[in-house]
Formats: structure tokens, C-alpha cells, sequence
């Protein structure tokens, strides 16, 4: 079963690379002062394709203003996972958005002897841990919620279908995976300070149950996932749920979820906010070692500032992130409540241990489909 499942990661990344939709002409020709259209490309997650493609025709505007010169941004989009891989394996990416911080940290580290390509504390760059926006889990149901799905427990009863992608290949999904995990802990804890107590050395025996508590939990909500097949990406998921008519329920990106209802407004989709959920910040990043060659680090720091602009955040909140800027996300109050979350930091102590924990080989995530596959 392992050896199947790394042979289907294996072609899932080199999808990833030959679908980028790049232009031919070879990157390291081109240059500022050359003569030549420089190329530029933005490696992203499945949910960002509208955005960015919006944003790339902004940003080209804004920089012919700018300096004068016309350039081409591209853009490809792939579940989070095997778009890092992807990047790691030779994609030429000038700048990255991904939708897990871990990701990016894969792409920084050293591989087969080969440095990473852009710096280990390359979060440190941008404000806001360079997130420019931001985003949560909610639960797309079908007209009616026949199911009755209002909650996480909601997710565990029996038969209930349960579209999300695969946390070995989607960072939504891995967002979705930790949302539930973090609900069980959050209902565990209450009688003891709730999520408060994860940082409380009197409370270790009653937070020690709760962790067992939380992975029986997660695995359940993954059993009638894993019921349905998971796709690759976010965007994949959207698709089996919304036009093929998979599943009760679709663990969805907010913007995934609010698209949906737009696109299939017939359908009567209604979108279901949990008692508590994710803050899910998505990270951008610049790809050091692949501007350096293709002489574009210029356009590269460029671009993932210009995502700060107020003028760009309005861009943000219209594709349904969640805007960093707060002038601009106080305009958006109405769409986008407050919501009761928490962060990979606070539950997780953060993203790195969080893949130490649980999307490893052989940690939790695959310790539960050992557990469900037998």
C-alpha cells in the first residue's frame, strides 16, 4: 500500500510541473535592459486561481507604471503539498503562495546535498509572518443540510460523506485536519480551562487524554472521508462536491466555500460556520536561488509587497480571503464575521511540529489510514 501511494504522489508531482502553463522561451535570457520580455511565474495553491489571476494582470499594470517595462507573470496552481514538491524538484518558480507555512519550509531546506532555495527565516520578511491575508474551515452543505450538519461531531455520525482533499498533497486539507483536531481538544479541555490548559504543566494528565481523545476523533471524521476517495487538491475537491455531486458535505477554504455558492446560486449550497475552526494564514514567499538565475528579484520582491497595498487587499477581500490590512477588513465586517479560531501556534506549537506530529511518514495522519485501511 506504501509503495502505491508514493508511486501516486510521484506522478502527482510531475503533473504539477508540466502543468504550469509557462512560456517556452527560457528565463535566464531574459533581463532588465535586455531587450527581452522578462517571464515571471507564481507557484500557488488550488483556491488562489482566481485571484491570481486577477492579480497578475494588476500587477503587470503596476509595474510597466512603475519602472517602464512590460513583463509576463504566469501562473500554476496544484495542491499545496505537491506544488512545494514540485518547486523542490525543479519547478522554476519565482515566488511562491502556498497555503501551509510548511510547505515554503520544505522549499528552504537543503535536499540530496543541494541547499534550499530561499532562506530559513524567510517568513521573517514580510508582515503579518508574510501573509497578506487570511482564511478559515466551514462546511459547504447541500440545500436543506439533509444531513443535519452544524458542528464537528456532526461529521463523525454514520454515512455521512465527507468530501476533503488529501494532507498528503493539499494544504487545505492538512488546515482541515487540524481544524478538527483542535475542536475535539478544545471540547476535552473545557472543564479544565479549555484550550488554555495545552499550556498549563498541571494540566499534562488531563491534556494527555484529550491528544488521544482528539486523534480517535480526527480519525473518525477521516474514516467517512476516506469513504469517498480524496482528491489531490482543494480545487479538485471543490470540483468532485460541487459539479459532480460527491459527498454531504464539503470540509471547504471559506473563499472555496462562498465561490461555490456564487457559481451553483441553482443549487442552493449553504454554507455552515463550526463553533470553532482554523485560522488558516497563508503564506507568500520569493524563491532566492530561482530569481538569482533568472535575473527577476526585482519583479519577485515587488510583487509579493505590492499584495500589501490597500488597493490590492480590496482585490483580496473581493476574491473572499480574508484581508491582513485592518482599515480594509473593517470595510468587509459584514462578509466576513468574526469567527472563534485559533492558531497552528497556539494548539500546535507550530507548523514545524505539526508536521513533525502528524503529516510525517508514519505519523499521526498515517498511523490513522494503517488503522482504517485494516
Amino acid at each position: 500500500m506504501k509503495r502505491n501511494f508514493v508511486l501516486g504522489l510521484t506522478l502527482l508531482t510531475l503533473l504539477a510541473v508540466v502543468n504550469t502553463g509557462c512560456n517556452t522561451s527560457d528565463p535566464n535570457e531574459a533581463g532588465a535592459g535586455s531587450g527581452k520580455t522578462r517571464h515571471f511565474l507564481n507557484v500557488s495553491y488550488d483556491p488562489t486561481r482566481e485571484l491570481y489571476a486577477e492579480y497578475n494582470t494588476l500587477f503587470v499594470d503596476h509595474w510597466r507604471q512603475k519602472t517602464g517595462e512590460i513583463i509576463e507573470c504566469e501562473k500554476s496552481n496544484g495542491g499545496s503539498r505537491a506544488q512545494a514538491r514540485a518547486v523542490q524538484s525543479g519547478m522554476e518558480a519565482d515566488v511562491v503562495t502556498l497555503a501551509l507555512a510548511m510547505d515554503i519550509d520544505e522549499i528552504a531546506k537543503s535536499k540530496g546535498g543541494r541547499p534550499g532555495l530561499l532562506p530559513s527565516d524567510w517568513q521573517k520578511r514580510l508582515p503579518n509572518n508574510s501573509c497578506p491575508y487570511n482564511s478559515t474551515i466551514v462546511f459547504l452543505v447541500r440545500k436543506g443540510n439533509p444531513k443535519g450538519i452544524h458542528d464537528w461531531d456532526d461529521l463523525t455520525k454514520e454515512g455521512v460523506k465527507i468530501v476533503t482533499p488529501n494532507p498528503k498533497t493539499s494544504g487545505g486539507a492538512c488546515w482541515n485536519y487540524l481544524a478538527a483536531w483542535g475542536f475535539a481538544l478544545n471540547r476535552e479541555l473545557k472543564d479544565v480551562g479549555g484550550l488554555a490548559a495545552l499550556a498549563d504543566p498541571d494540566k499534562s494528565e488531563q491534556v494527555a487524554k484529550a491528544q488521544k481523545a482528539a486523534y480517535d476523533f480526527t480519525k473518525s471524521v477521516f474514516k467517512n472521508a476516506l469513504a469517498q476517495g480524496m482528491p489531490g487538491g482543494a480545487r479538485d475537491a471543490t470540483d468532485a462536491f460541487v459539479k459532480h455531486g460527491n459527498g454531504d458535505v464539503f470540509l471547504a477554504w471559506e473563499n472555496e466555500a462562498i465561490l461555490s455558492q456564487q457559481a451553483k446560486a441553482d443549487e442552493g449550497f449553504e454554507i455552515v460556520v463550526p463553533s470553532i475552526s482554523i485560522k488558516a494564514e497563508p503564506p507568500v514567499a520569493v524563491v532566492d536561488a530561482n530569481v538569482l538565475r533568472h535575473n527577476t528579484s526585482d519583479i519577485a520582491e515587488e510583487y509579493v509587497n505590492y499584495l500589501y497595498d490597500p488597493a490590492v487587499q480590496e482585490v483580496i477581500a473581493k476574491h473572499h480571503f480574508r484581508p491582513s490590512n485592518p482599515d480594509v477588513a473593517a470595510k468587509y465586517e459584514q462578509k466576513y464575521p468574526p469567527l472563534t479560531v485559533f492558531s497552528v501556534d497556539e494548539i500546535f506549537g507550530g507548523w514545524t511540529q505539526a508536521q513533525r506530529e502528524h503529516f510525517n511518514s508514519d505519523a499521526n495522519f498515517d498511523k490513522m489510514l494503517v488503522e482504517l485501511n485494516q
